[in-house]
């Protein structure tokens, strides 16, 4: 991670770290680490949406190495980010393009307004940069601003974007677009699709039906199924996963949104409830705002340390 990145990060969880330093400092003015300070410590880290079982975990870590010490924010922050590095350490996995693929067919799932077309473009810059080359497929066909800004993104990165008419039949256009990344020698596949949660029944058919018709051509595609996450919704996020893992086989999550919201800490929630890989956070909406997860860091800015 480049030093603007990790300052960018700083100041994108500035609001997540104030809310909860606010809250450790309420509970330790130089006192002891007894049980009733770690009852409030740990009501302050659930709080926090690290979620009650993640928060148990660091508490009971705090009450075998701490307890009964007198010990300063300064000393808890500190500590509080090593334990929270430790639940997110298992999930820090980059993303990685398998090249043999030609293309490695990456399905973007998740529900409207969590950023999965900026994503997309995102990815498909920094994958020019490394001089691969992505093709990306307009599939949540019902909106044509989702379209359109894909398009954009196509204009910016110099990858091709596969679009149809409004409401075309997203399954038919990645099977298309499929044939064509293939042909010209694509090293990736990128499919936005539709997040219309109010008719789940309908996202779960249309999404299957994408899976089943790309196995068509390649009985192991999508090779990744991505789930975007916006921070902003906190705990939310967790019934979001439950969600799509019943529609589909999630292999990997994205968090975005993390500079608008003082809900870092869902992040450590899903670690915990899930351990499904974090390859990416985003912290605003430049390019280069969505880089790899990196825990230790990302402990630390949520902490404030």
């Amino acid at each position: 991670m480049a030093l603007g990145f990790l300052s960018r990060l700083k100041q994108g969880l500035a609001r997540s770290s104030a809310k909860l330093t606010e809250s450790i400092g309420a509970v330790l003015v130089r006192r002891r680490l007894d049980e009733a300070a770690l009852t409030e410590l740990e009501d302050a880290l659930v709080a926090a949406d690290l979620g009650p079982h993640a928060a148990a975990q660091v508490i009971a870590a705090f009450r075998r190495t701490r307890f009964g010490r007198e010990v300063t924010d300064e000393e808890v922050r500190s500590a509080l980010a090593e334990e929270i590095a430790a639940i997110l350490a298992p999930v820090a996995k980059p993303f990685e393009i398998d090249r043999v693929r030609r293309p490695h067919v990456v399905l973007v799932v998740g529900v409207n307004g969590t950023g999965k077309t900026t994503t997309i473009g995102k990815m498909a810059l920094a994958y020019r940069d490394q001089g691969l080359r992505p093709v990306l497929v307009a599939g949540d066909t019902f909106r044509a601003a989702a379209v359109e800004q894909l398009q954009i993104w196509g204009e910016r990165t110099g990858a091709p974007v596969i679009a149809g008419p409004a409401n075309t039949d997203a399954a038919g256009l990645a099977f298309d677009a499929l044939t064509r990344a293939r042909a010209e020698g694509a090293d990736v596949l990128l499919i936005d699709t539709a997040g219309r949660l109010h008719n789940k029944t309908a996202l779960m058919e249309e999404l299957r039906k994408i899976i089943r018709v790309l196995r068509k051509q390649d009985a192991t595609a999508p090779h990744s199924v991505l789930l975007v996450l916006d921070a902003t919704t906190g705990q939310n996020a967790l019934t979001q996963v439950e969600v799509f893992k019943e529609m589909v086989d999630v292999t990997g999550l994205v968090v975005t949104k993390l500079d608008g919201s003082a809900r870092g800490g869902v992040v450590v929630a899903l670690a915990e409830a899930f351990g499904l890989p974090v390859h990416y956070v985003g912290v605003g909406e430049q390019a280069g705002d969505l880089r790899p997860f990196v825990a230790e860091e990302f402990a630390r800015g949520l902490v404030g340390t």
